[in-house]
């Protein structure tokens, strides 16, 4: 074999070699493409705090009056745990507590998010009560009333007046559904419709068996 043979063949060999490489290369980096991690994704949390930046005047209403609202009936459902006779009325009383409580926790960490005063720190004055009202009679004059009643007539009285506040809270939701711009806050009055329409239901219920 002649020298420039060997030469050309040497030459072919290395290419191929450094094909291979080139080749191997290529390969392992377009594994590593696939298999590198991912940017992750936003938190739950941080998107609400997003969220949150929007909002309007109907949101800031809308908490400021549905955590007095929402009081109220945590108010008066710790006293039907207290002195209801029937179970399912205790039961009942038990879960708007439950479900009401975090929803006041809520709306009242929305409002210091939005720079917005809590109900305490504000005249309530120039805002329309109709929505508080349960039988014509504010939250001081029924809590007052289911005081002195007891046995079947405090449950009677007790669901009837739950329900005139259910209706309150749905009448203040579906006008916040309306004007209002928060996810947050529209996604929560839109649950309110939902459970406590449901409530009423359940709440009428009871008191045909009374």
């Amino acid at each position: 074999m002649t020298h420039a043979r060997r030469s050309s063949r040497a030459a072919a060999a290395a290419t191929a070699f450094l094909l291979t490489l080139t080749l191997a290369a290529c390969g392992s980096a377009t594994v590593d493409e696939e298999t590198a991690p991912t940017a992750p994704s936003p938190s739950p949390a941080a998107q609400d705090a997003a969220a949150a930046e929007v909002y309007n005047d109907a949101d800031t209403e809308f908490a400021q009056m549905m955590i007095v609202h929402h009081e109220g009936a945590v108010e008066m459902a710790e006293l039907a745990i207290e002195k209801a006779e029937g179970d399912e009325v205790h039961a009942l009383a038990q879960r708007i507590a439950a479900a009401q409580g975090p929803e006041i926790e809520a709306l009242t960490g929305w409002l210091d998010a939005w720079g917005q005063e809590l109900p305490g720190e504000m005249d309530m004055g120039g805002m329309d009560h109709g929505a508080m009202q349960m039988d014509g009679m504010d939250q001081e004059t029924v809590m007052a009333e289911l005081s002195g009643l007891s046995g079947s007539d405090f449950d009677r009285r007790f669901l009837e007046v739950m329900v005139e506040h259910h209706r309150g809270a749905i009448e203040m939701a579906e006008e916040h559904r309306g004007e209002g711009e928060n996810a947050e806050a529209l996604r929560l009055s839109g649950s309110i419709i939902d459970a406590q329409t449901l409530e009423i239901t359940e709440m009428e219920n009871l008191l045909r068996g009374l």
